[in-house]
């Protein structure tokens, strides 16, 4: 009798905790929405990549708010905002810090200073105007949250995650991201442009007076926490995993799963990071709604933003101008969910 009381207290604290995590969200997207008008999924979209900790590859044409929106979610949760304008000229240790020579009590000697990358969010602006080996100074940081300086370790502070920006229309004077890169953000994101209502509402909000600014929502404890609710959530249902890695392999156009257009168009498909990526963003989804499991219209939710980067068309596929958005969703509709 003892331990089934002792259940049920851990039960109604886990679902307290749920309630917590949803209201929290809640009112995030509320602060979040008195500076950015619309782009309802991006901000959703952000705010999951935040919880889940993961990278956002935001992708959109000049003046949608995309540095906007990352400068709001720093104010409203609190959290520590770097700037990082990517140019050609622009160097690895421009990024990353470097050594520098320091007299300190009539010693001379080596320490490090710490570049933008040591911040909880750092904003990479038109990320592909760097060159490749600039981009590629972003790797370690991405994927092991530390930097190494000729030998010498850093870690980065928690939470860190990279909102990294590209216009899609500027071709010249930028170098494309290099897959390995691509693989690392979990999310990618497409700002469209707002339609006529909301750009009344932009015009509205920003020509007279002062721009509003958002509260501050959650502190970064607050944050951490939610992040470890999202971790320690476990997937009971099997089937749900097999249904993100059917969903992964029949990317492949040489698995057997393969849909047509898959078979067709694409020369490379996801990485198991993707189906990472869908089970995580799952997680945030449903804690998001208030529920303590993860459904299959959770993995289908966060299917176009997990994936769409990380499938490669082959010749074919380019030349015709298909988009991956088209090829994943023919996917998700020839995937059956998995009954038990």
């Amino acid at each position: 009798m003892a331990e089934e009381v002792v259940r049920k207290d851990d039960v109604y604290a886990l679902m307290g905790r749920i309630e917590s995590f949803r209201d929290r969200c809640r009112a995030v997207r509320a602060e979040i929405g008195k500076v950015i008008v619309g782009n309802e999924e991006v901000v959703e979209g952000v705010l999951v990549a935040l919880l889940a900790g993961g990278h956002v590859l935001l992708e959109g044409v000049p003046g949608t708010g995309k540095t906007l929106l990352v400068k709001t979610f720093a104010r409203a949760l609190d959290l520590s905002f770097s700037r990082i304008q990517f140019t050609p000229d622009l160097m690895p240790a421009d990024v990353t810090g470097t050594m520098i020579l320091v007299d300190r009590d009539g010693r001379r000697d080596f320490e490090f200073s710490r570049g933008p990358i040591f911040s909880n969010l750092v904003l990479s602006d038109e990320i592909n105007r760097a060159t490749p080996k600039t981009q590629s100074a972003l790797l370690e940081a991405m994927q092991e949250k530390r930097v190494t300086i000729l030998g010498q370790t850093h870690e980065i502070p928690l939470p860190f995650v990279v909102l990294a920006t590209q216009n899609p229309i500027e071709m010249e004077g930028t170098y494309p991201l290099p897959e390995a890169q691509l693989d690392r953000f979990m999310l990618k994101i497409l700002m469209r442009f707002p339609g006529s209502g909301e750009l009344e509402a932009i015009m509205e909000r920003t020509t007279a007076g002062s721009e509003p600014l958002p509260a501050r929502a959650a502190t970064r404890e607050e944050l951490a926490a939610m992040g470890e609710l999202v971790r320690a959530m476990k997937v009971e249902n099997r089937t749900i995993l097999a249904y993100a890695a059917k969903i992964v392999g029949a990317t492949h156009p040489d698995a057997k799963e393969a849909t047509p257009m898959v078979r067709k168009y694409v020369r490379y498909g996801v990485s198991p990071r993707g189906a990472q990526a869908l089970v995580w963003t799952g997680k945030v989804r449903a804690l998001m709604d208030g529920r303590p499991c993860v459904d299959f219209a959770d993995v289908r939710a966060g299917a176009l933003a997990c994936l769409r980067h990380r499938l490669i068309l082959n010749f074919e596929g380019e030349s015709s101008n298909v988009s991956t958005d088209a090829v994943i969703t023919e996917v998700i509709e020839k995937t059956a969910e998995i009954d038990f």
